[in-house]
């Protein structure tokens, strides 16, 4: 097994503006800026579960300044 594509959300927009998440083989869940290129963020799939639920629920809305 090899590490899965990089993915972004279909939100993000055509010109690159996005942060990109893929699962390593060993599992281990890794985020980049579109782009860099480089990774920015390792952590468990259970960590990173727990983000998008915060997410979800609207936790995070406060951090966003505009809505493009």
């Amino acid at each position: 097994m090899r590490n899965s594509t990089w993915q972004k959300s279909s939100f993000s927009g055509s010109n690159a503006d996005c942060v990109e998440v893929r699962t390593t083989v060993d599992g281990v869940i890794e985020l980049r800026e579109s782009d860099e290129g480089e990774v920015i963020v390792r952590t468990t799939a259970r960590r990173f579960a727990s983000l998008l639920q915060g997410a979800k629920a609207g936790e995070f809305d406060h951090l966003i300044t505009s809505r493009a």
